[in-house]
């Protein structure tokens, strides 16, 4: 095995026969050097691990009738990469650069990677060189986000789309490089790498290079599980079992076995989405179709984190059914508790068993008159009971403009930066929540785990689901000014009329 080099390096394709899985794009570019159709730039677009850079790199030494050697390094092949090269400034120095002639090629090649990170300044100067580029100036742009790559930059290149590689085929590559560098692998573990590698091969590939740190002869399907993290399938097969069941204990011990196998809570729930997925592909779900597709939905967001156990609980929690529809005894309230009592001494001493007498409620209060007595924060998961229940009066079922406000300002005090994202959101509420916002931006401000876990919170507070949805859409109607609870300062109107210009940008606490 080489030593000091990743085996993704070591077995890089070296010219276009080498690259595997994306012939639609390499048969293309041999045809075009064969007829001399050289293009003066190249948009290379698809996901990572590809072979975006590495079919750059070919065409780059193609082109200019030199011998690729991974080592070496030539004076007209540039590579620069966007992500920190993104200002005006090194693209104008690109700019300034690129009339000099080859020093030894026929063409200057500039292989610019990540290009979507580009500031729109420097995509103006980028354009600028495009639009008229010097007759030995050859771009090759490549990208894992085509679509923040201004059109016009894109209208001015050719673009190729690169794809996933095919399982098998990433399997037939890992088994090729196995059997060079003597690496004993059984083909279960193979497997598993190709499919966590995710059309990628170089994740792949680099997964590979660490279980080949393992001093082990050979490598097995558990040293996979372990090195990703990834759950024992009986154990997820156990989580829902228990969830089918609604045998909550059992639920709580295969999470708690989660943890303890070193299993962080976006893998489990990833795991967890795989078997409802296979489950519904093969048609032989266990849970209901609709109850499949609200837990896939529920899950998702939780695969972003490593530590949000608590939306993981709470997202199978919800699932479970009622305890009534299985003739179990429902938790009740202090009335109804005294009532059963009543009834089951009657039944004890064998008397006619009397129905007791129907209470008559009181008509429920119109929308405008609900209120809800809000909890403090720190008090929620030491106070929140059946009593506490009974304190909030809100009416479950619809959403309340008061509420949400309520909501809105209890975050605010200590959590500005969330309240500062939350005031642009439209809240829906039709039996679970949903926050439509107009910009992506917001989106992923609650997507980030710490502001997810605490949003789950204040909403298990004031609605009957802990679990929420966000989504962006333009029709969103945001709100133009802030939902008010109290007198504002001064200061808070200034940053607040700063938030509504620029579309809730985030305060920095």
């Amino acid at each position: 095995m080489s030593m000091g080099k990743a085996l993704y390096r070591s077995h890089r394709p070296r010219n276009f026969d080498g690259v595997i899985g994306q012939e639609h794009i390499t048969d293309t570019l041999k045809n075009a050097v064969k007829k001399g159709a050289i293009s003066h730039a190249y948009l290379f677009t698809g996901p990572r691990g590809t072979g975006k850079t590495s079919i750059a790199r070919i065409l780059a030494h193609v082109i200019n009738g030199i011998d690729y050697d991974d080592e070496s390094m030539h004076l007209d092949i540039i590579e620069i990469d966007a992500a920190s090269n993104r200002r005006i400034d090194e693209i104008r120095e690109l700019r300034d650069k690129v009339h000099i002639a080859p020093t030894s090629s026929k063409y200057k090649v500039y292989i610019i990677d990540e290009v979507h990170m580009l500031t729109r300044e420097a995509f103006n100067a980028l354009l600028k060189t495009l639009e008229e580029p010097p007759e030995h100036a050859v771009f090759i742009l490549a990208t894992t986000e085509a679509h923040k790559v201004p059109e016009t930059i894109v209208s001015r290149t050719q673009k190729f789309t690169f794809k996933p590689i095919d399982q098998s085929k990433v399997i037939e590559h890992l088994r090729s490089i196995t059997k060079k560098e003597k690496i004993v692998i059984t083909d279960e573990a193979l497997r598993l790498l190709a499919e966590h590698g995710q059309g990628s091969f170089r994740d792949s590939i680099s997964m590979l290079d660490q279980l080949a740190g393992f001093e082990k002869d050979t490598l097995e399907l558990a040293d996979v599980q372990m090195l990703l993290g990834i759950p024992d399938k009986a154990l997820i097969e156990q989580t829902m079992t228990s969830l089918l069941a609604n045998d909550t204990k059992g639920l709580f011990d295969s999470i708690q076995e989660l943890k303890v196998q070193g299993v962080d809570s976006g893998r489990a729930a990833m795991s967890i989405s795989s078997y409802l997925r296979s489950e519904i592909m093969s048609g032989s779900q266990s849970l209901p179709y609709a109850d499949s597709v609200r837990l896939l939905k529920n899950l998702l967001p939780l695969t972003l984190s490593s530590s949000d156990f608590l939306g993981l609980e709470l997202a199978l929690l919800e699932q479970m059914k009622p305890a009534e529809t299985l003739g179990a005894v429902k938790p009740i309230g202090k009335k109804e508790k005294e009532t059963t009592k009543t009834v089951q001494l009657a039944a004890k001493s064998n008397d006619e068993i009397v129905a007791p007498k129907k209470e008559v409620k009181p008509p429920e209060p119109k929308p405008e008159e609900v209120k809800y007595t809000a909890l403090p924060l720190e008090n929620i998961e030491s106070t929140y009971s059946h009593e506490t229940e009974e304190a909030i009066t809100v009416e479950k079922n619809s959403l309340n403009k008061e509420v949400w406000e309520e909501l809105l300002n209890d975050i605010k005090k200590k959590h500005n930066t969330l309240y500062g994202v939350l005031r642009m959101a439209e809240p829906i509420y039709d039996g679970s929540l949903t926050l439509r916002f107009q910009f992506g931006f917001h989106k992923k401000q609650i997507d980030i785990p710490q502001n997810t876990a605490t949003l789950r919170k204040y909403i298990e507070l004031y609605f009957n689901t802990s679990n929420f949805t966000v989504v962006v859409s333009k029709d969103s109607k945001t709100p133009v000014a802030p939902i008010t609870i109290a007198e504002k300062s001064d200061e808070e109107n200034a940053v607040t009329s700063v938030s509504n210009i620029f579309g809730g940008a985030e305060l920095l606490e």
